[in-house]
């Protein structure tokens, strides 16, 4: 039995859009190694010969994360990209809102977009939610 509504589904699409059109949009621009992508990944640290890897992984872990039979899989390899990329922001002593903590911003977006749309990942981490009954004692609404 399908217990997603059409306002949750909807949610879970556009967070997950979100984050597919973000990175496809910087995988492609650093496989076609546009300058404004090179000039990036330049000043990030790293080694001009590395923007087409890069590229490759983000759009690898993409297309993955966007397959509705791999999207776990490529929720996990995003969120391994945002995580060096919070390591290199937090190297270079970026600002922490709007540089180091964007990748937090999208980690949190790939998996509530997942965790929207797809049961079994509420079965494996649930989220409790409680309620206050007449005798102001809390009670779980998750146990039977």
């Amino acid at each position: 039995m399908n217990s997603i509504t059409k306002k949750r589904l909807w949610t879970a699409r556009v967070m997950s859009g979100l984050v597919i059109l973000f990175m496809l949009f910087d995988g492609i621009t650093k496989l076609l190694k546009l300058t404004v992508s090179v000039d990036g990944t330049l000043e990030m640290g790293f080694a001009e010969h590395h923007v087409a890897i890069i590229g490759f992984l983000a759009l690898l872990s993409t297309i993955l994360y966007a397959l509705p039979q791999t999207s776990v899989l490529g929720a996990i390899l995003l969120t391994g990209f945002f995580g060096g990329v919070i390591a290199s922001h937090i190297r270079l002593d970026n600002p922490l809102f709007s540089h180091t903590l964007f990748p937090v911003y999208f980690a949190i977006l790939t998996w509530g977009g997942i965790y929207l749309r797809d049961e079994r990942l509420k079965n494996i981490f649930p989220i409790r939610q409680r309620r206050l009954i007449n005798d102001h004692k809390d009670v779980d609404q998750n146990k039977n």
